[in-house]
Protein backbone atom coordinates (compact mmCIF):
# COMPACT_ATOMS: atom_id res chain seq x y z
CA UNK A 1 0.00 0.00 0.00
CA UNK A 2 2.58 2.38 0.94
CA UNK A 3 4.74 1.61 -2.10
CA UNK A 4 1.31 2.40 -3.90
CA UNK A 5 1.37 5.75 -2.40
CA UNK A 6 4.35 6.67 -3.09
CA UNK A 7 4.18 5.85 -6.88
CA UNK A 8 0.87 8.30 -6.94
CA UNK A 9 2.92 11.05 -5.61
CA UNK A 10 5.13 10.50 -7.96
CA UNK A 11 3.07 10.91 -10.68
CA UNK A 12 1.89 13.99 -9.66
CA UNK A 13 5.01 15.45 -9.27
CA UNK A 14 4.73 15.78 -5.46
CA UNK A 15 7.75 14.96 -2.66
CA UNK A 16 7.78 11.94 -0.70
CA UNK A 17 9.57 11.33 2.29
CA UNK A 18 11.27 8.42 0.17
CA UNK A 19 12.69 10.24 -2.45
CA UNK A 20 13.11 13.86 -3.43
CA UNK A 21 12.44 14.58 -7.78
CA UNK A 22 15.63 14.11 -9.12
CA UNK A 23 16.50 17.59 -10.45
CA UNK A 24 17.35 16.03 -14.12
CA UNK A 25 14.14 14.62 -14.64
CA UNK A 26 12.51 15.07 -17.96
CA UNK A 27 8.62 16.32 -18.01
CA UNK A 28 6.07 13.39 -18.23
CA UNK A 29 4.24 13.65 -21.68
CA UNK A 30 1.18 14.46 -22.17
CA UNK A 31 -1.59 11.71 -22.77
CA UNK A 32 -4.73 11.98 -24.28
CA UNK A 33 -7.04 9.84 -25.89
CA UNK A 34 -8.51 9.95 -29.70
CA UNK A 35 -10.59 12.80 -29.85
CA UNK A 36 -14.11 12.16 -32.54
CA UNK A 37 -12.86 14.51 -34.64
CA UNK A 38 -9.78 12.97 -35.56
CA UNK A 39 -11.33 9.89 -36.69
CA UNK A 40 -11.78 9.06 -40.51
CA UNK A 41 -15.29 7.68 -40.43
CA UNK A 42 -15.82 5.24 -43.42
CA UNK A 43 -19.33 4.05 -44.12
CA UNK A 44 -19.57 -0.18 -44.53
CA UNK A 45 -21.59 0.39 -48.09
CA UNK A 46 -18.75 3.07 -49.60
CA UNK A 47 -16.07 0.73 -48.03
CA UNK A 48 -17.72 -2.10 -49.98
CA UNK A 49 -18.66 -0.42 -53.41
CA UNK A 50 -15.06 1.14 -53.52
CA UNK A 51 -13.20 -1.96 -52.46
CA UNK A 52 -15.23 -3.62 -55.18
CA UNK A 53 -13.38 -2.26 -57.90
CA UNK A 54 -10.34 -4.73 -56.94
CA UNK A 55 -11.06 -7.84 -58.95
CA UNK A 56 -9.81 -10.61 -57.41
CA UNK A 57 -9.92 -14.99 -58.46
CA UNK A 58 -12.48 -16.87 -56.39
CA UNK A 59 -11.26 -20.16 -54.02
CA UNK A 60 -13.35 -22.62 -52.09
CA UNK A 61 -11.09 -23.31 -49.08
CA UNK A 62 -12.12 -27.03 -47.41
CA UNK A 63 -11.21 -29.07 -44.49
CA UNK A 64 -11.99 -32.35 -43.07
CA UNK A 65 -12.43 -32.76 -39.25
CA UNK A 66 -14.15 -35.19 -37.22
CA UNK A 67 -17.85 -34.29 -38.49
CA UNK A 68 -16.89 -34.58 -42.50
CA UNK A 69 -15.59 -32.12 -44.66
CA UNK A 70 -16.36 -28.54 -44.64
CA UNK A 71 -15.91 -25.84 -46.63
CA UNK A 72 -16.28 -22.04 -47.56
CA UNK A 73 -15.68 -19.68 -50.72
CA UNK A 74 -13.01 -17.38 -50.53
CA UNK A 75 -12.10 -14.34 -52.55
CA UNK A 76 -9.15 -13.21 -49.84
CA UNK A 77 -6.41 -15.45 -50.85
CA UNK A 78 -3.43 -14.64 -51.56
CA UNK A 79 0.05 -16.21 -51.77
CA UNK A 80 2.70 -15.07 -48.97
CA UNK A 81 6.12 -16.42 -48.53
CA UNK A 82 8.41 -18.56 -51.43
CA UNK A 83 10.88 -19.92 -48.69
CA UNK A 84 8.82 -21.03 -46.62
CA UNK A 85 5.98 -21.82 -48.97
CA UNK A 86 3.41 -19.70 -47.25
CA UNK A 87 0.32 -18.83 -48.35
CA UNK A 88 -2.76 -16.82 -46.53
CA UNK A 89 -6.77 -16.71 -46.44
CA UNK A 90 -8.45 -14.18 -44.54
CA UNK A 91 -12.10 -14.95 -42.77
CA UNK A 92 -14.88 -13.63 -40.77
CA UNK A 93 -14.71 -14.19 -37.23
CA UNK A 94 -18.47 -15.06 -37.27
CA UNK A 95 -17.78 -17.76 -39.72
CA UNK A 96 -19.52 -21.38 -38.77
CA UNK A 97 -16.52 -23.07 -40.96
CA UNK A 98 -13.19 -21.68 -39.93
CA UNK A 99 -13.63 -23.14 -36.00
CA UNK A 100 -14.23 -26.63 -38.17
CA UNK A 101 -11.03 -25.69 -40.10
CA UNK A 102 -9.05 -25.18 -36.94
CA UNK A 103 -10.19 -28.09 -35.41
CA UNK A 104 -8.90 -30.22 -38.41
CA UNK A 105 -5.22 -27.54 -38.46
CA UNK A 106 -5.38 -28.28 -42.37
CA UNK A 107 -7.17 -27.27 -45.55
CA UNK A 108 -6.73 -27.14 -49.16
CA UNK A 109 -7.42 -23.87 -51.61
CA UNK A 110 -9.31 -24.94 -54.54
CA UNK A 111 -9.22 -22.83 -56.86
CA UNK A 112 -11.95 -22.33 -59.34
CA UNK A 113 -12.60 -21.85 -63.12
CA UNK A 114 -14.37 -19.56 -65.14
CA UNK A 115 -17.24 -22.18 -65.17
CA UNK A 116 -17.86 -23.08 -61.93
CA UNK A 117 -19.58 -19.99 -60.07
CA UNK A 118 -22.38 -22.63 -59.52
CA UNK A 119 -19.96 -24.15 -57.68
CA UNK A 120 -18.32 -21.10 -55.80
CA UNK A 121 -22.53 -20.35 -54.84
CA UNK A 122 -22.86 -22.97 -53.05
CA UNK A 123 -20.01 -22.90 -51.28
CA UNK A 124 -21.05 -19.31 -50.54
CA UNK A 125 -24.36 -20.02 -48.64
CA UNK A 126 -24.40 -20.94 -44.90
CA UNK A 127 -26.17 -24.23 -42.72
CA UNK A 128 -26.49 -25.79 -45.99
CA UNK A 129 -25.20 -29.39 -47.12
CA UNK A 130 -21.88 -27.73 -49.27
CA UNK A 131 -20.58 -30.79 -50.05
CA UNK A 132 -24.22 -32.41 -51.55
CA UNK A 133 -23.75 -33.77 -55.33
CA UNK A 134 -19.99 -32.21 -55.32
CA UNK A 135 -17.66 -34.51 -56.73
CA UNK A 136 -14.21 -34.69 -54.58
CA UNK A 137 -11.08 -36.54 -53.53
CA UNK A 138 -8.15 -36.13 -51.24
CA UNK A 139 -5.48 -33.24 -50.85
CA UNK A 140 -2.22 -36.13 -51.18
CA UNK A 141 -0.68 -34.17 -47.93
CA UNK A 142 -3.26 -33.35 -45.91
CA UNK A 143 -6.59 -35.59 -46.83
CA UNK A 144 -8.66 -32.18 -47.20
CA UNK A 145 -11.25 -32.60 -49.97
CA UNK A 146 -9.94 -31.97 -53.09
CA UNK A 147 -12.72 -30.87 -55.49
CA UNK A 148 -13.09 -32.31 -58.71
CA UNK A 149 -12.04 -29.99 -62.33
CA UNK A 150 -10.26 -27.28 -60.52
CA UNK A 151 -7.50 -25.98 -62.36
CA UNK A 152 -5.12 -25.24 -59.13
CA UNK A 153 -5.01 -26.77 -55.37
CA UNK A 154 -2.63 -26.00 -52.59
CA UNK A 155 -2.67 -28.32 -49.91
CA UNK A 156 -1.45 -27.00 -46.40
CA UNK A 157 -1.29 -27.07 -42.59
CA UNK A 158 -2.06 -23.85 -40.82
CA UNK A 159 0.90 -22.60 -39.84
CA UNK A 160 -0.31 -19.16 -37.86
CA UNK A 161 -3.35 -17.24 -37.22
CA UNK A 162 -3.46 -13.54 -36.75
CA UNK A 163 -6.30 -11.13 -35.79
CA UNK A 164 -7.38 -8.27 -38.46
CA UNK A 165 -10.33 -6.26 -36.95
CA UNK A 166 -13.82 -8.39 -37.82
CA UNK A 167 -11.78 -11.05 -39.76
CA UNK A 168 -9.10 -13.84 -39.08
CA UNK A 169 -5.66 -14.07 -40.87
CA UNK A 170 -5.17 -17.52 -41.42
CA UNK A 171 -1.55 -18.84 -42.81
CA UNK A 172 -1.04 -21.73 -44.24
CA UNK A 173 2.22 -23.84 -44.49
CA UNK A 174 2.05 -25.44 -47.99
CA UNK A 175 3.32 -29.14 -48.48
CA UNK A 176 1.75 -29.84 -51.83
CA UNK A 177 -0.16 -27.99 -55.00
CA UNK A 178 -0.78 -28.94 -58.48
CA UNK A 179 -2.61 -26.94 -61.53
CA UNK A 180 -3.60 -28.10 -65.18
CA UNK A 181 -1.32 -27.79 -68.01
CA UNK A 182 -0.37 -24.10 -68.67
CA UNK A 183 -2.15 -23.76 -72.38
CA UNK A 184 -4.57 -26.57 -72.04
CA UNK A 185 -8.57 -25.86 -73.95
CA UNK A 186 -11.40 -25.64 -72.17
CA UNK A 187 -12.35 -23.77 -68.92
CA UNK A 188 -10.77 -25.70 -66.22
CA UNK A 189 -7.61 -23.25 -67.14
CA UNK A 190 -8.96 -20.09 -67.06
CA UNK A 191 -9.60 -18.27 -64.00
CA UNK A 192 -12.81 -17.90 -62.22
CA UNK A 193 -13.12 -13.77 -61.53
CA UNK A 194 -14.93 -11.49 -59.53
CA UNK A 195 -15.50 -7.77 -59.75
CA UNK A 196 -18.34 -5.42 -58.15
CA UNK A 197 -20.35 -8.46 -57.02
CA UNK A 198 -20.34 -10.19 -60.39
CA UNK A 199 -18.42 -13.46 -61.67
CA UNK A 200 -16.56 -12.91 -64.75
CA UNK A 201 -13.93 -14.49 -67.18
CA UNK A 202 -10.26 -13.51 -68.21
CA UNK A 203 -10.09 -12.79 -71.79
CA UNK A 204 -6.97 -12.63 -73.76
Amino acid sequence: MAATAVRYLRSVGAATTAEQPHPEALPRPGLRAVRDDERLPVDPAEFRRVLGNFASGVTVVTARDADGPTGFACQSFASLSLDPPLVAFMVARTSTTWPRIARAGSFCVNILGSGQGALCRGFAVSGADKFAGVAYGDAPATGSPLLDSVPAWVDCRVHAVHTGGDHLIVVGRVEALGAVEEGEEGEEGEPLLFHRGLFGRFSR
